[in-house]
């Protein structure tokens, strides 16, 4: 399967569609590209993991180092879509602790607002 990043801004929101395999060979490739997807303006980040077949420790070091990229500027990350076999990576490495797992796009956006409403 080939490997691609696609975004989309939505009601306030940056969403980060991956597919196929984060690996040590992708994972370059999805940090220039997510560095990219910040350095022009992107705060708040919802990663769609919905089409990812493999995540390696590669691949999950670019992701933390992304989320405290973001939270220097006081931005926000998290996922959703997260299939069976990625949600018991991020279990096994207890990386729920630091980020949230959403089932779809619109808990993702109510989550946001709701923690808009809050700092507000």
């Amino acid at each position: 399967m080939d490997f691609a990043v696609e975004h989309r801004v939505e009601k306030g929101l940056t969403i980060v569609k991956i597919n196929g395999e984060i690996d040590v060979f992708t994972s370059p490739k999805l940090r220039e590209m997510l560095l990219d997807i910040i350095e022009n303006g992107a705060q708040h980040l919802v990663v769609d993991l919905g089409e990812v077949t493999f995540l390696d420790s590669t691949g999950l070091g670019v992701l933390v180092g992304i989320y405290h990229r973001l939270r220097a500027r006081d931005g926000s990350m998290s996922f959703m879509g997260v299939n069976d076999r990625v949600r018991r990576v991020f279990h096994v490495t207890q990386l729920t602790k630091i980020f949230v797992l959403h089932r779809s796009l619109e808990e993702a956006v109510a989550a946001h607002e709701a923690a808009g409403a809050s700092s507000s």
